[in-house]
């Protein structure tokens, strides 16, 4: 037995009407109970002039005793005049006080059902579209060893070597006879040098401690000989011996210039040749150049060289042309590359100290300020930028053209022996960006071209 008859499932629609009825039933009522009460709000709003057109202040209430429950609406005065009044709250407010605008009523709500709203089904796992490969560089192909020479050709080019790590060292040297070969720390394959090309001008540079500008430069000198004596007398294959590598000489050249000229002249007294200068790209300055000639006059006197280190970036010629300051404009001078011929041509020609100069050190090096290009150290790391500036996407073929046309300028200059590419037989990791040890046989086959 159903106790309250059959009982049925109503449908939405069915619900609707009557819940309809009661929504637009109650504000109705609501409003005419409003209407029908004609006693003013107990509270309403007043406007005052303030002082200051950006403030307004609120006065306190006069009174507390007729406000009431019924009396509780607030109306909203029309907007006054710029400047912006205060706002004055008044309590107890009566019909006399103060008249009270039109009466706003807010917008009826009414409930309406809500709408369907429909998404899609992922029916198969996302996935993430396959970027198109980029094919990477065609590495260049090791070509074979050019014929050897018979005697020296007319390219300068030379090799830094850092270690004799690679058969390739020496083969590049039996092959081309460079004109110059310079070693830092390991000399002993110097001999073997000299043995396959007696003509290539060697070059050495033992390790050291710290460049200290102190004290007497003759006492210091004689100092630094002293303790390098036996490994100078262990290494009879080496034509010239380097001091110090790249000094800081700024504001001290005068004490420099002392240092090697006694260099020089203890070093002869045991039978053994100097390269004075080593200095860096750069360096130094051109008014400040004369300070080191009594060194570039004891060179010559005993037998020496003159030794500097040229490098650039992006390119090698990117500051050719580009004057020192307070002096005129040479197109066939740099910087930093080419940089030698302003001490040449400016004070030692017209000086009669002219004396044979290796570059010891040269090739890319983006450690040189205040240049274009991307960040970067060695030739390896500008290959994809020269690509991307036209030079060639071959980056090995690029750099070699840019050693060419270095070759070509020092060729132009008699008193210049040759130059060092920087460097061949890397162990660390500080100069892989700089390596040409697997490039030796390129290198080759241009030097071999040039004869």
């Amino acid at each position: 037995m159903m106790l309250f008859g059959k009982c049925r499932v109503l449908g939405f629609s069915q619900l609707l009407k009557p819940t309809l009825i009661i929504v637009l039933f109650l504000p109705a009522a609501f409003l005419l109970g409003c209407v029908a009460h004609e006693e003013p709000p107990a509270l309403a709003v007043r406007t005052q002039q303030h002082a200051s057109a950006s403030t307004a202040y609120a006065e306190e209430p006069e009174s507390h005793e007729r406000r009431s429950a019924d009396s509780s609406t607030l109306a909203y005065p029309a907007p006054a005049p710029t400047p912006r009044p205060a706002l004055t709250w008044r309590s107890g407010a009566t019909p006399a006080a103060s008249r009270l605008p039109e009466r706003q009523y807010l917008p009826l709500f009414v409930f309406m059902p809500p709408t369907r709203v429909y998404f899609p089904v992922i029916t198969h796992p996302w996935q993430t579209p396959t970027p198109t490969p980029r094919p990477a560089p065609t590495p260049t192909p090791t070509p074979p060893w050019p014929e050897p020479l018979e005697k020296p050709g007319r390219s300068k080019l030379g090799i830094h070597v850092e270690w004799n790590n690679s058969p390739d060292i020496m083969e590049f040297i039996r092959r081309t006879k460079p004109a110059v070969v310079k070693a830092a720390g390991d000399l002993g394959f110097l001999a073997e040098v000299k043995q396959v090309s007696p003509s290539t001008v060697t070059v050495a540079r033992l390790g050291q401690g710290p460049q200290k500008f102190e004290g007497d430069p003759v006492m210091a000198a004689r100092a630094f000989v002293a303790q390098n004596l036996e490994q100078y007398q262990r290494n009879p294959a080496v034509d010239y011996w380097e001091g110090w590598n790249e000094p800081d000489v700024l504001g001290r050249l005068d004490w420099y210039a002392a240092f090697e000229a006694e260099r020089a002249r203890v070093m002869a007294e045991h039978g053994f040749r100097v390269a004075v200068g080593g200095f860096s790209p750069g360096v130094p300055e051109w008014e400040d150049f004369p300070a080191f000639l009594p060194a570039i006059a004891a060179a010559k006197k005993y037998g020496g060289i003159f030794t500097v280190h040229e490098y650039d970036a992006p390119t090698l010629d990117r500051s050719l042309g580009a004057g020192l300051p307070g002096r005129p404009y040479h197109p066939d001078r740099g910087a930093l590359m080419l940089r030698y011929r302003w001490w040449y041509e400016d004070f030692l020609k017209p000086r009669g100290l002219v004396v044979p100069l290796v570059i010891s050190e040269a090739g890319i090096d983006g450690a040189m300020g205040n240049r274009p290009g991307p960040e970067g150290f060695g030739w390896r790391d500008f290959t994809g930028y020269w690509a991307s500036q036209g030079l060639g996407d071959d980056g090995v073929q690029a750099y070699i053209r840019q050693l060419a046309w270095y070759d070509s300028q020092v060729q132009q200059d008699d008193y210049v022996i040759g130059f060092a590419v920087f460097t061949a037989g890397v162990i660390t990791d500080r100069w892989k960006s700089f390596d040409i040890t697997d490039i030796l046989r390129n290198l080759a086959i241009y030097v071999v071209e040039q004869q």
